[in-house]
């Protein structure tokens, strides 16, 4: 054995053939199909019912193959794969060795994204389970294949960016020529005429007047809302509901005095379509006198003024504002009926007998010609905060029950977040067919009227979707701040089995959003849950016992 001569024999590898089709016909795999087609229009539909159909016969025909299923997403984006639930649902039974081989049409029908392509397509090397990419002639065990994927679908990433850059340069050509692109769906106000042009809609037109006068009369937007509920008046969207986020768009919207602005948002990330204001980061484009009025541009205006001066008031910029509006639970919370402003803390009688603190409107103090409203005892506001609170807990089943159930349902409410991430696919969608759209012309492949019938289509659809995101987006916001609310106030109504002896700031601020002063001995609370109570001490005798404490049932 000391006298053998070492040697070395170089094993070579057993070559597999490189030719797709002939792997594809391995004994009994379990084969299964994944296909996407990327709208929900009569011929993407087509398309897809004929990929499943297609799919399906090749892998039941092949007696070498065991068919599994085909999983297929219709009217969804390549971009992200996170909500692709056939894609999401396939992986878990590739993962539970359902499946032997995966068979798709193109790497951009599998992922647009290059590091969702590689991802998959490696794990599922790890665990056995092949890919086939048909268009790219690809079969992912194929050593030499890594390069190659990476490289193909680096090219569908790029294409992805082209798209999303073609589309802006479209929608910006368009925006220059003056072509305006305005979805009248849900728009209150206004309709399309057969030429596409806005016109009014009377009935809803009333509203829009009604909700620009009131708030420059001196109502908030909770207080429109609620006067719109109590009318039998319904939303665009024919819900019965007005939120906060309506009134105030409805308010900030220019196109309600026959202004246009365009590319109001755009889109920061091609990949995931996230979209934020456009705060200088595009152009954008201003078309005067683009449709009629509902009102003038000088009660916009003035509405604007108006929304700057209450935010200013109310929500107040300077250091010394905050820290004042944080020392006193009743600061930033108690509105005058006669003027909607917000109540300031005085001093009266100071180092008398008589001193007392109380709450004044901030008009009145300006000049009683502003407002005649009279000052506010600050033990009375608490006297009516202590009572109202143990009414509450002595009689706990009655009044909390409105406050739970709000409770229950806002925490119990599906998120937005699942529609925001569809319309969002959506919008992704629409980006690539108008982009392929623009390519057509640009090659003059298509004639410019079908063009322009197709890019009306298409960026009003568009228009649809990014109206319809942004108003998820600002539900969804409402929401969040609505359960944090809650959240923190379920825990005070958990532990709210003692009566309160003393005003405690901690308990007003977390249980009551604001207190309308209708007189010194007269006010309207207005908890976070939506309930309002009414405590009414009008009469001569101001006892410590408040009967006349009442439940508004608006909630």
């Amino acid at each position: 054995m000391a006298n053998a001569v070492k040697t070395v024999q170089v094993l070579q590898p057993i070559q597999r053939q490189d030719n797709p089709e002939d792997s594809l016909n391995m004994s009994k795999r379990k084969v299964c199909a994944y296909c996407r087609v990327s709208t929900d229009s009569d011929e993407q539909m087509e398309s897809y019912n004929a990929q499943v159909s297609e799919y399906k016969k090749k892998i039941t025909e092949n007696p070498e193959w065991e068919f599994v299923d085909i999983y297929a997403d219709a009217g969804i984006s390549g971009t992200n794969v996170k909500h692709r639930l056939a894609f999401n649902r396939m992986i878990r039974d590739c993962e539970n060795g359902k499946v032997d081989l995966v068979i798709t049409k193109s790497i951009s029908r599998f992922a647009r994204n290059t590091v969702d392509c590689l991802k998959h397509v490696r794990e599922l090397k790890n665990i056995g389970v092949e890919v086939f990419f048909e268009k790219e002639n690809i079969y992912s065990f194929d050593s030499k294949m890594e390069l190659v994927l990476t490289m193909l679908s680096s090219i569908a990433q790029e294409e992805s960016r082209n798209i999303s850059e073609n589309t802006k340069w479209g929608l910006r050509k368009r925006f220059r020529d003056g072509v305006t692109v305005c979805n009248t769906e849900r728009f209150l106000g206004y309709d399309k005429d057969e030429s596409g042009n806005l016109i009014i809609n009377e009935e809803q037109a009333t509203i829009v007047r009604r909700i620009f006068r009131e708030y420059l009369d001196g109502k908030g937007y909770a207080a429109i809302g609620r006067g719109l509920e109590v009318d039998g008046i319904i939303t665009v969207a024919g819900k019965t509901k007005w939120w906060d986020s309506s009134i105030r768009g409805i308010l900030e919207n220019e196109k309600y005095y026959g202004e246009l602005l365009l590319q109001k948002t755009v889109t920061v990330d091609y990949l995931t379509k996230k979209r934020v204001d456009n705060d200088n980061i595009e152009p954008m484009y201003r078309i005067d006198n683009n449709h009629e009025p509902i009102i003038s541009k000088e009660m916009f205006d003035l509405v604007q003024q108006e929304r700057k001066r209450r935010f200013e008031i109310t929500r107040g910029r300077d250091e010394d504002r905050r820290k004042y509006s944080n020392k006193y639970g009743f600061s930033g919370k108690l509105y005058c009926e006669k003027c909607g402003k917000t109540l300031k803390r005085r001093h009266w009688n100071v180092g008398t007998k008589s001193e007392k603190i109380v709450w004044q409107c901030n008009s009145y103090i300006q000049g009683v010609k502003n407002c005649s409203a009279k000052a506010v005892d600050d033990a009375t506001l608490k006297r009516a905060f202590i009572q109202l609170y143990n009414d509450m807990v002595v009689d706990k089943g009655s009044f909390f029950k409105v406050f739970l159930d709000n409770i229950n349902k806002v925490m119990t409410k599906e998120s937005k977040v699942s529609e925001i991430n569809k319309v969002t696919e959506s919008m992704g969608l629409l980006e690539q067919d108008l982009s392929e759209l623009v390519q057509l012309k640009l090659r003059k492949q298509i004639d410019d009227k079908y063009f322009n019938k197709e890019y009306e289509r298409i960026t009003n659809e568009l228009e649809k979707v990014s109206i319809k995101k942004d108003n998820l987006e600002r539900q969804h916001l409402d929401d969040v701040k609505y359960k944090e609310k809650l959240a923190a106030i379920s825990k005070i109504v958990d532990n709210g089995d003692e009566p309160l002896v003393e005003f405690d700031d901690d308990f007003f601020i977390a249980l009551v959003d604001k207190v309308i002063i209708k007189s010194p001995n007269h006010f309207m609370f207005i908890l976070e849950s939506g309930q309002e109570y009414e405590a009414d001490y009008s009469s001569q005798q101001q006892t410590t016992h408040v009967e006349t404490i009442t439940r508004i049932n608006r909630a």
